[in-house]
């Protein structure tokens, strides 16, 4: 095993204890003098955070039902635990609030545990909502784009964009086969996948992306590494696509003809490539060689990062995806100080406009709040 993983897992093993050990402290142990349910509390807090742990690896190493099942799992309470948290955080905060101003309760203990019963109540209700909302089918997000000089031949042209499946340890061939028929019956002209479709190998996942070969639109479909791709054997997902009949845009730039107009296609690989394959990285100037910057452009890369980028290459449109429009809290909040934009259309420059698509599965745990997931149906119109 690679030290990068060694060194992965035993941060993560250590997240997942001392996590679990605050959670039997905040809710059991300061909640109850009870011996037995102190005792209790403990060995649950050392059965969830061993599940945890376990079903992570579980759902890649397990038969794929066994996989699914421990993925479901696993996913669901890492997920209910990071609601639980901030929950908790934020009950402290107004108790301590209220202390701090001579506000203290009659009755102290009880108060503190109704307030943690409370925040526990509050943090599981949120879940049940996230994973219902996780596992609906993704809306559909119909967005103009007003592009300046756009020919008349390009005006409606449309782009059905998919990112960030993840098809992996819960996300199978059932919503892969769902996405490919609902993108079919739009009838878009192009088709683009922005990346992180996997999270495993082509052995493990082959048959549950297969539908994507079946992908049906004027100009074909065309598909750009995501960082998940590194993690997961990207040079085998490109040999892999590529026999499916996808266009891999590897730094490089493709001309369209369209009704006597041309469109400029270009893709990079993800913003974080290099070093992760040899040969592999982001390399904007590559794919923009010698281009008529006269042409209207379209840009698919996976990180909203490269948006700088895009618009020193005078680019027009770039769609890109990542940050799953923030996916479930905290991380709608985080994702803000770490990419410049996280969802939606933005003009970035007089020019450039950038899309940020907010996934069409979900990464980790199956869940998903105030962030749904979705297919993109991008048209471009004359500014």
């Amino acid at each position: 095993m690679p030290v990068r993983y060694i060194i992965l897992f035993s941060i993560l093993g250590v997240l997942v204890l001392g996590t679990h050990a605050y959670l039997y402290r905040r809710l059991v142990r300061d909640v109850t003098d009870s011996p037995r349910l102190r005792r209790i509390g403990r060995w649950a807090a050392v059965f969830l955070a061993l599940g945890l742990f376990g079903g992570m690896i579980g759902a890649r190493a397990l038969p794929r039902d066994l996989g699914v099942m421990a993925g479901y799992i696993a996913y669901t309470w890492m997920g209910t635990v990071m609601l639980l948290l901030p929950t908790l955080w934020a009950f402290d905060l107004y108790r301590g609030g209220r202390r701090l101003v001579g506000k203290r309760p009659v009755d102290p203990e009880r108060r503190r545990a109704l307030a943690r019963g409370a925040a526990a109540f509050t943090a599981l209700g949120t879940a049940s909502i996230s994973v219902a909302n996780a596992l609906a089918p993704p809306d559909l997000e119909r967005v103009d784009v007003p592009i300046k000089g756009l020919p008349d031949a390009l005006d409606g042209f449309t782009i059905a964009q998919l990112s960030d499946i993840h098809v992996g340890p819960t996300i199978g061939v059932e919503l892969m086969t769902s996405l490919v028929e609902r993108v079919n019956a739009l009838k878009p002209d192009l088709v683009a996948v922005t990346g992180d479709l996997v999270d495993g190998s082509v052995a493990r996942l082959g048959r549950h992306t297969a539908p994507l070969g079946d992908l049906k639109s004027r100009h074909g479909t065309y598909f750009v590494t995501g960082n998940h791709e590194y993690y997961s054997g990207a040079a085998e997902w490109i040999a892999e696509l590529e026999r499916l009949g996808l266009k891999v845009l590897r730094n490089e730039r493709v001309a369209l003809q369209h009704d006597g107009a041309i469109l400029d296609v270009l893709g990079t690989d993800d913003w974080r490539a290099k070093g992760m394959l040899e040969g592999h990285g982001h390399d904007l100037k590559a794919a923009a060689a010698g281009r008529d910057t006269q042409r209207t452009s379209l840009l698919l890369a996976h990180q909203p990062k490269a948006i700088h980028d895009a618009a020193a290459h005078a680019i027009d449109l770039m769609i890109c995806g990542h940050t799953h429009g923030g996916q479930l809290f905290p991380a709608n909040l985080l994702i803000k100080l770490i990419q410049p934009y996280s969802r939606g259309l933005h003009a970035h420059t007089e020019r450039t406009w950038i899309y940020v698509h907010k996934g069409s599965g979900y990464w980790g745990p199956p869940m998903r709040l105030a962030a749904n997931a979705e297919i993109a149906l991008l048209t471009l119109r004359k500014a």
